[in-house]
């Protein structure tokens, strides 16, 4: 994943940053408890894509 990609992308529903968390290949916001997929390298920032954390899920 590009570092500068990751530098300005932001959550697409409450523009917010997000954590890359490379182990399982999601970008995840804290504010909305949602995990965004990245596959081939290609972040998918579609809502509906999107998973969401479950309560026991540090971020």
């Amino acid at each position: 994943m590009d570092s500068k990609l990751l530098d300005i992308l932001v959550c697409p529903i409450c523009k917010g940053p997000l954590v890359y968390h490379k182990a399982v290949q999601e970008l995840i916001c804290k504010a909305d408890r949602l995990a965004f997929p990245i596959r081939d390298d290609i972040p998918v920032m579609l809502e509906s894509e999107a998973r969401t954390l479950g309560e026991d899920e540090v971020v």
